[in-house]
């Protein structure tokens, strides 16, 4: 098994800077996509975002990174300096973003000249901020900006655009001198596998996500919903010499309504729960250590009603003290007992911490997305539903009438949608559009993927 990120192969931009002064609107508006969340919040973006910038049918790589230099980040700040680190490093460019409205401040002046000392041989480009009509533009010529050393600052707002095609000009042209340059964009895109990570706040998602895409991506935290917004990283898995693309989906924490403290985590949640209508699969991470909460029952709920297809993650399962089969067993049990809706979710246990049996879930992806997308020749549901309800005959719902089913087919795939025709003023009860659910399962192995049954009355 074989995994390698995706991106990496593209020319990187870094965004850096103190915090509020834009880094996050200035990369959502280079990508042409509100990723990360913006907010008049100092400190708003802990964990770096990454994404694709397309100027002139190219791509390049954008890198946004968290600002720690505010209170509100001082319990992350080490983690926060070394995510910067790590970025700073892959830069082809960097941008020191500022804002053009307060003017230079010390921490401007420590950051450009430790950037210089630091990274000698990286190009470094001064981006004032919120240059949002001529007038505030006038301010980048003051004598203060050339003070920094950064050369001519490149004055820009993010929030209308002003400015950022003239930017984007100066920047692939330095890109053109680089040994990494900017990629044609391909119009062919590659099938892609979206897994977002969902869970109540501290169940270890971050750990598990760091390990599966085999970097430290994210910041991980003993303190609940420290990762805000979604994170995701796109990799190759190659299995059996078969490549596939993933795309890994990190969310914040959910947890009730009433007790969500703050805009931020609201709006944290509210994405998270796009991301997960938004994914095809669904790795519903439970805290090892604890038992099954309302929480937890809550977002089973979420994720059935969306028809997604689910593995179950008992993580920090390496703080168990009895690892037997038999406690596992008991487990199992357990966890669909309290998540009945999910009974066709396979059940993993791992460790985001140590990495035990991560590996596991890559092939039980490959696995779960093939099933998704089965699909089956209606001559051969016609033998199914024949040989089936010879076995077991369906059985009454309101109504005295014995129903008869007239015919099954499969009407979509990604999820799977069947198609029962019942026989005219008949009913079936649950229980047996239940019993067909599960020998479809069965038979044609839709492991890890719900199933839907619409049943249709045959007219008169």
């Amino acid at each position: 098994m074989t995994r390698q990120p995706i991106g990496q192969h593209l020319p990187t931009i870094v965004l850096v800077g103190r915090a509020n002064v834009g880094k996050s609107t200035l990369f959502n508006t280079l990508i042409e996509q509100k990723k990360a969340i913006v907010s008049d919040i100092a400190g708003t973006t802990r964990t770096n975002n990454e994404g694709i910038s397309i100027w002139r049918g190219k791509e390049i790589r954008i890198i946004d990174t968290g600002g720690f230099d505010n209170a509100q980040n001082e319990a992350f700040a080490d983690q926060i300096i070394e995510q910067d680190g790590r970025a700073l490093k892959e830069a082809d460019i960097i941008i020191m973003v500022a804002d053009l409205k307060v003017g230079v401040l010390p921490q401007e002046k420590d950051l450009a000249r430790s950037l210089k000392k630091r990274y000698p041989h990286t190009p470094i480009f001064l981006v004032p901020n919120k240059a949002d009509s001529k007038k505030i533009e006038l301010n980048a010529g003051e004598k203060e900006w050339m003070s920094l050393g950064l050369g001519q600052p490149l004055p820009v707002s993010a929030a209308n655009g002003r400015g950022i095609g003239d930017l984007l000009d100066i920047l692939y042209t330095e890109l053109r001198k680089q040994p990494i340059r900017p990629k044609k964009t391909k119009t062919e895109k590659k099938e892609e596998i979206k897994i977002a990570l969902i869970g109540k706040p501290n169940v270890g998602k971050s750990s598990l996500f760091n390990k599966l895409i085999g970097q430290e991506k994210v910041i991980v935290s003993d303190i609940a919903h420290t990762t805000r917004e979604p994170h995701d990283t796109t990799i190759e898995y190659t299995h059996e010499s078969k490549k596939h693309t993933f795309t890994f989906i990190d969310t914040a924490g959910i947890r009730r309504k009433s007790k969500v403290a703050g805009v931020l985590e609201r709006e944290g949640i509210s994405r998270s729960i796009k991301t997960a209508e938004q994914s095809d699969i669904i790795l519903l991470v439970l805290d090892g250590k604890e038992s099954i909460a309302s929480q937890d029952m809550q977002l089973g709920g979420l994720i059935e009603r969306r028809s997604k297809s689910v593995i179950i993650l008992i993580n920090k399962w390496d703080l168990t003290e009895d690892n037997s089969d038999a406690f596992r067993n008991d487990v199992k049990k357990m966890v669909y007992a309290h998540l009945p809706h999910l009974d066709f979710a396979p059940i993993l246990f791992v460790s985001g911490k140590t990495g035990y049996r991560v590996n596991q879930i890559f092939p039980l992806i490959v696995r779960i997305a093939q099933a998704r997308h089965t699909e089956i020749p209606r001559n051969a549901l016609g033998k199914f539903i024949e040989w089936t309800t010879k076995q077991h005959k369906p059985s009454r719902g309101k109504g005295t009438r014995q129903p008869k089913i007239i015919g099954l087919q499969q009407i979509h795939s990604n999820p799977p949608i069947f198609e029962m025709v019942i026989k005219y003023r008949t009913s079936i009860h649950r229980s047996y559009v239940n019993y067909i659910e599960n020998r479809l399962r069965e038979e044609y192995n839709f492991i890890g993927t719900p199933i839907v049954i619409k049943l249709t009355k045959m007219k008169k």
